[in-house]
């Protein structure tokens, strides 16, 4: 390994880092560097595994076009190198622009081209998430019981794999799509079972996100004192980790208190924070 490669090695791992510390800036200024290290050595792989860094950062940060761009650059680099695991990752990648975009039938089209080579490639880990990617393209066309089954796909990996994270989110989406179903006893059903594995796994954004729905689902059924007592749980996640719901969720929670009061009935203890 050249002293450049092992640069480009190490400043793609920080800004792995940086990534998963949610410190987007700096993850982005790591990859851009190993890019520059990768334009001058020539290494197609390593410059691959960098433009791939740098389309994930851009997609998180919500620069669609930057990352359509690096991720159409690894894709015609994965098919020079004949890395069809690669280039089915990088079809997901895509797929995921077009949803995040609100383009469902891009996205779908997309995601099946990826599925076909995941199949291909035996990448279960990579078909667990696509199948996840499928089941939210059929809950946007009101193909609930297709995006159940979509969700129950992935489930099955995520067990298979030992992805505890996966099992969770794929219980919680399953009780999404009962939520709009009005199945509230199924919804419920779900996203209890997903915020137990959440907690087993001391996952907290995961079983906020579990608590969210079953927010919903008490709301709808008229339940205010349970919709009230998680959705103070879920706010106090929201400003430990300053998440971006958090001015939403606050006032979603006064009006839940103040429809208590209207009822006659006590609104839940406003617990300090420290």
């Amino acid at each position: 390994m050249t002293l450049r490669n092992g640069l480009s090695e190490e400043l793609n791992r920080q800004g792995n880092e940086h990534f998963s510390r949610g410190l987007y800036t700096d993850a982005y200024t790591c990859y851009a560097k190993a890019l520059e290290c990768d334009r001058l050595t020539g290494d197609q792989r390593a410059l691959a595994a960098t433009l791939g860094n740098l389309g994930n950062i851009c997609a998180v940060s919500g620069r669609r076009e930057s990352a359509q761009i690096h991720y159409q650059e690894v894709l015609e680099l994965q098919k020079i190198l004949g890395d069809e695991k690669g280039i089915g990752t990088t079809l997901g990648n895509l797929g995921n622009l077009r949803a995040d975009a609100g383009e469902w039938d891009r996205a779908k089209a997309y995601y099946l081209e990826a599925l076909d080579l995941m199949c291909k490639t035996h990448d279960e880990a990579g078909k667990a998430v696509l199948f996840s990617d499928l089941g939210l393209v059929a809950r946007e066309a009101k193909e609930y019981e297709q995006a159940i089954r979509y969700y129950e796909e992935s489930l099955v990996l995520m067990r298979r794999l030992g992805n505890e994270g996966g099992v969770a989110d794929a219980w919680r989406m399953i009780g999404r799509t009962f939520l709009l179903q009005r199945r509230y006893d199924d919804a419920i059903a779900c996203c209890q079972t997903s915020q137990s594995i959440a907690e087993r796994s001391h996952d907290e954004l995961r079983t906020g996100g579990a608590r969210y729905v079953l927010v919903q689902c008490y709301e709808e059924l008229g339940k205010l004192r349970e919709a009230a007592d998680l959705l103070e749980l879920v706010v106090q996640m929201d400003r430990k980790y300053q998440l971006p719901k958090l001015e939403e969720n606050t006032k979603r929670l006064a009006a839940l208190r103040a429809g208590l009061l209207r009822e006659g009935g006590t609104p839940p203890h406003r617990k300090a924070h420290r």
